[in-house]
């Protein structure tokens, strides 16, 4: 009978026990011995692991493994800033300055100076109530330098002087009722926002009532029974007829002479009410501010009310096909939608006539305007080829066949419908120098104001352009 096992194999396995033996003899090492088992390698526990020193533990309900406790977090106990606080902050408007040097000479402006020649290169001061008057109409801007100087103060150019006389004309001559329809155009800093603040200080001087519509994006609806769709924006309307008895006093000593029908009113109108009333009863409820405006304006050209002033700045702004508003149907609304655009456009293209005479005057922008081709063309047919100081001219503007304009735009103004367009340009040295004299009398200037500094600032700044000279000479420090 055959062995199961060779001899070949057990000397084998006896010479390798041996060695074993020896080894074992040499380096006691104790080796721990396997214990048989049948169970397959896949199924068997896996060796514990050997530990690190740190104790890491799982959280309860989560499988990330926190090894190390993070640190506590510092509470930033900085008040957040409310909602509209941070807007707010950024349109504030500074009228004043207390740390700047007072200039005692400086006379203000009134009805009988700001048409008087001797006055032009001098900055008159604004009076306290027109100040109150003009901020309530929002002509104050944010990029204008109003709180470097004691008090607010405007320079009189050659196009004051003849704004002033303009207006004084109009208000002496009841029986013309002359309407005067002007578009301010320029270069950026060419001055085109202060003047239309100079046209509105005129107007408050002569009790005019002036209203101004300020830059706003607020919200709006469709106007109910409008065969094309119109737009109305309440909350921008009610704003507006909130600060209309503010920078018009006199509102308050007119009644309301109308007599519509009771289907008319929003709401119930007591007899004998003045218009400063009616404008407060359309400012407490945004819903019928647009019923209420549109009374207030009607019985504002009503015959022997005082002549109206209606401003606007930033007239591409305000003509831009992509106004920011949606229809419905998911496509922009055309400026000449809104209610409050169309009403304006209809008195700046003559389709709506003052009875008591007045101004509609607007504004464009260079700083951050869009651009509008048609607004552009139509303005270039209306002013001519243009001869600049240095006896360059620029032709006028020729349609491009391969643009598609606007034709409301170049309907509301086109040639005939009596607007005018005024081109303004650099300042003249004498008003330059003027102008530099008053910074150095507040304590802007620390250099001598001599013919020679004159000229070079003068030179810096393009000709005379009044932002630019107010960068070179007051903003800027070497």
């Amino acid at each position: 009978m055959s062995t199961s096992i060779c001899w070949r194999c057990s000397s084998k396995a006896l010479i390798r026990s041996l060695r074993h033996a020896s080894i074992q003899s040499r380096f006691p090492i104790s080796i721990p011995a396997l214990s048989f088992s049948t169970t397959p390698y896949f199924q068997l526990p896996l060796p514990p692991k050997k530990s690190s020193g740190v104790k890491a533990t799982f959280k309860k309900g989560t499988k990330s493994l926190v090894i190390k406790k993070s640190k506590k977090q510092v509470e930033n106990r900085a008040r957040r800033p409310a909602p509209g606080e941070r807007k707010a902050l950024r349109k504030r408007i500074v009228l004043s300055n207390v740390n700047a040097l007072e200039v005692p000479e400086m006379q203000d402006i009134s009805a009988e100076n700001m048409y008087d020649r001797r006055m032009e290169g001098q900055v008159l001061g604004l009076p306290g109530p027109i100040v109150d008057q003009l901020r309530a109409v929002e002509a104050f801007k944010t990029t204008q330098c109003w709180g470097l100087f004691r008090s607010p103060g405007t320079l009189v150019r050659r196009e004051t002087v003849d704004m002033g006389k303009m207006i004084a004309d109009m208000s002496e001559e009841q029986g013309s009722r002359k309407t005067v329809r002007r578009v301010l155009v320029g270069e950026k800093g060419s001055g085109k926002s202060m003047i239309l603040l100079q046209a509105m200080t005129m107007a408050f001087l002569k009790g005019w009532t002036v209203i101004n519509l300020p830059e706003g994006h607020t919200p709006y609806q469709p106007l109910p029974s409008s065969p094309p769709t119109s737009y109305i924006q309440p909350a921008y309307l009610a704003n507006l007829l909130r600060n209309l008895p503010t920078a018009n006093p006199h509102l308050a000593n007119l009644q309301f002479t109308q007599s519509p029908t009771s289907s008319d009113l929003p709401v119930p109108i007591t007899p004998n009410i003045s218009l400063a009333q009616l404008a407060s009863l359309g400012a407490s409820d945004p819903e019928n501010a647009h019923t209420i405006f549109n009374l207030l304006v009607t019985d504002l050209l009503s015959p022997g009310r005082p002549p109206v002033f209606f401003g606007l700045d930033g007239l591409a702004h305000a003509m831009q096909p992509g106004t920011g508003y949606t229809a419905p149907n998911l496509k922009p609304i055309h400026p000449h939608d809104l209610m409050i655009l169309k009403w304006y456009f209809n008195f700046l293209s003559r389709d709506q006539r003052l009875p008591n005479g007045g101004i509609v005057m607007a504004a464009t922008s260079q700083s951050n305007a869009p651009r509008v081709p048609s607004l552009e063309l139509a303005l270039s047919e209306l002013e001519g080829p243009i001869t600049t100081r240095a006896g360059q001219l620029i032709p006028q503007k020729e349609r491009n066949p391969f643009m598609r304009y606007d034709e409301r735009i170049l309907k509301t103004l086109r040639k005939g419908g009596g607007v005018q367009v005024q081109r303004l340009q650099g300042l003249a040295k004498e008003e330059a120098r003027g102008l530099m004299e008053y910074w150095a009398k507040n304590g802007m200037v620390r250099e001598r104001v001599s013919e020679g500094f004159v000229c070079e600032k003068w030179a810096v700044s393009g000709g005379g352009v009044v932002g630019e000279l107010e960068r070179a000479v007051v903003r800027m420090r070497v």
